[in-house]
């Protein structure tokens, strides 16, 4: 980060790391998440000259550098009404509109900045909280702060969240991205008002049994864990990856498929003996498209920041 000899009165420099998430991961509708080790890393520091100002790099750096439309300084700006103008340095990760957590990560940073420069003395919980609200439902944030397999819910402005590493699970975990994004309120906007019983039945029993999958490392579950009846059908249309790579479930080391969040990727569970370039085959083949981007990504970990937060 550049430096600068004028004195800067306020809260001394926040660094923190974030890192991507994948929501539901099937059945767990804003419920389930897992922190993915790709990460969205800022440095942050009170601007001397008093003007806002992101030096961005990265994945999207052009939109993750703009002063306008950026979720973290809105986030920052509605919290802490008064607060310094900052000057960030930004490494993003997290691909932009492709269902991999970045709003939760934004405004995950946004209520920390907020937090740290606007001396609002806010603890873990009303972080947590404060970010969920705005997020709107509780998976991908809870995925972001504590890291791991999370499983989480919201009633009345109260969060409450839980947390396991998954570092240790002999599976691997793979990203099918596709060439375009979709925005989140738009795959919302798709899912009906309302859903038959045998329906919501489903998926209680299949998030039962994802929750088990990850607890006991049992991957023989996954294939039946990781169906859904509530979002996926109805973003098929919208996320064309999706039918073409549920498929692959059950046969050839792929023990489960989803949607990553609201899509458009598409996270794959396999077997550790599965190469990556054997994969990245077998969707291209399923998709006909060579184009399509396949990542092999580890388990993240949760907020990292050099300021602890009670």
């Amino acid at each position: 980060m550049q430096r600068t000899d004028i004195e800067v009165c306020g809260p001394g420099p926040l660094w923190m790391r974030l890192p991507a998430t994948s929501a539901n991961l099937g059945p767990g509708f804003d419920a389930v998440g897992l922190a993915l080790g790709l990460y969205l890393t800022i440095e942050a520091r009170v601007a001397a000259d008093h003007v806002f100002r992101i030096r961005a790099s990265g994945k999207n750096s052009e939109q993750v550098g703009s002063l306008e439309r950026n979720l973290m300084l809105h986030t920052y700006r509605a919290l802490a009404r008064g607060a310094p103008a900052l000057e960030l340095d930004v490494m993003n990760e997290i691909p932009l509109g492709m269902g991999c957590g970045s709003s939760a990560a934004a405004l995950l940073a946004g209520v920390l900045l907020a937090n740290h420069f606007g001396e609002l003395g806010l603890r873990r919980q009303q972080v947590l909280e404060q970010a969920c609200l705005r997020e709107g439902h509780p998976d991908n944030v809870a995925a972001c702060l504590l890291g791991g397999f999370t499983v989480s819910s919201m009633q009345d402005g109260v969060v409450s969240a839980a947390t396991f590493a998954g570092a240790g699970l002999p599976w691997k975990f793979f990203l099918a991205l596709p060439g375009g994004s979709l925005p989140t309120v738009t795959a919302r906007a798709l899912l009906p008002d309302h859903y038959r019983r045998s329906d919501a039945v489903a998926n209680i029993q299949a998030t039962g049994l994802l929750v088990s999958a990850f607890a006991l490392g049992r991957a023989d579950l996954l294939q039946a864990a990781m169906r859904d009846r509530l979002h996926q059908p109805y973003r098929e249309e919208a996320c064309p990856l999706l039918p073409k790579l549920l498929p692959l479930a059950g046969s050839n080391g792929v023990y489960g498929v989803a949607l990553s969040g609201a899509g458009p990727s598409v996270l794959l569970i396999t077997a550790v003996d599965v190469p990556e370039a054997v994969l990245r085959e077998k969707v291209i083949r399923a998709m006909g498209d060579p184009g399509v981007q396949c990542m092999q990504v580890s388990v993240g970990a949760g907020l990292e920041t050099a300021t602890k937060i009670p």
